[in-house]
């Protein structure tokens, strides 16, 4: 009998082993995926404990289905070695991953990864929109920004080509459709601008796609501006236009002479917001991305400026 006993006193510990980890906090990136990490915790204690009750461990390792060609899986951080990572102002960083062969990624325009992180034992995940094109083969592009306390921006800046990473998705309540809004209103501050390049060029590489963009980049100096070189050569198509807002610069006479006319110094504040959805040439659909207090300002001017709420998204 004593060694029944311990028998089933030694079964209940490898199960207890067995039970999945629930996530600390800092592994939520709070961008309100789905599945987030702590759906992923439910749904596999609900399994190891249907597994438990029934004395089945096999039921553990059910695989779930791949949802994406790349192999991407919500549910699953894959790696991805780290080409190149290259500093493009003095906080932000554009890295590129590698993708097998010339396979593409399988994102579409606008949607999301989520990029798991360790530092000092933690574990951390943040969300991040890759900006090169939904199509480029081979690769995927993301811009991160590093905070001087953030604990991704530790683990950020530590790449070095050749480390791995690793990341799951895809993730984003937004799919553009060729042609599907007279005019895009896209209002993105800092990295915001991330979601907005890749739905910006599937416009411009499509030639039956005639959707009018108006897109505004919000940023603090002119030197602080991302992929000018890329948003200068999307200004050159006859449907894109591009405005900035400088917050912390003092004179437009400080700017080279082609950005004077198309940037504003301050703040982008409802009167502008309404400025710009007058000079749109067809009623736009508006796309907001940048800091929680920038799109709570964004949506409450779009609606003073006589938007539905039906007519813009807040990524």
């Amino acid at each position: 009998m004593l060694g029944d006993r311990e028998e089933e006193e030694d079964d209940e510990e490898a199960w207890l082993q067995l039970r999945p980890v629930e996530p600390l906090p800092s592994q939520c990136c709070g961008g309100g995926c789905s599945p987030c990490v702590f759906d992923l915790y439910h749904r596999d204690l609900g399994r190891w404990e249907a597994a438990r009750a029934s004395k089945d461990r096999s039921l553990l390792s059910r695989e779930e289905p791949q949802s994406c060609p790349s192999n991407l899986n919500p549910e699953t951080f894959l790696a991805f070695s780290i080409s190149t990572v290259d500093k493009v102002t003095k906080d932000t960083y554009c890295a590129r991953f590698a993708l097998p062969g010339n396979s593409q990624l399988g994102l579409r325009p606008g949607q999301h990864l989520i990029l798991r992180g360790t530092v000092d034992g933690l574990e951390i995940q943040r969300a991040y929109t890759p900006i090169s094109p939904a199509n480029a083969k081979g690769y995927f592009e993301v811009l991160i920004k590093c905070y001087r306390e953030g604990l991704m921006s530790q683990y950020v800046e530590s790449w070095k080509a050749g480390d791995t990473a690793f990341w799951r998705g895809p993730f984003g309540g937004f799919f553009y459709k060729p042609n599907q809004y007279g005019e895009l209103l896209m209002l993105a501050a800092g990295t915001g601008l991330a979601p907005m390049v890749p739905i910006l060029q599937s416009i411009t590489d499509n030639a039956d796609d005639e959707t009018f963009v108006t897109l505004v980049g919000c940023f603090k100096t002119f030197e602080g501006i991302y992929l000018k070189t890329f948003l200068q050569e999307q200004a050159r198509f006859w449907n894109v236009r591009t405005f900035f807002v400088l917050s912390q610069e003092d004179s437009l006479e400080q700017l080279p002479w082609s950005y004077r006319e198309k940037t504003h110094l301050g703040r982008l504040a409802g009167d502008l917001i309404a400025e710009l959805i007058g000079s749109c040439r067809r009623k736009p659909f508006a796309l907001v991305c940048g800091s929680t207090e920038f799109t709570r300002d964004m949506a409450r001017c779009l609606l003073s400026a006589g938007l539905a709420k039906d007519s813009y998204f807040l990524f």
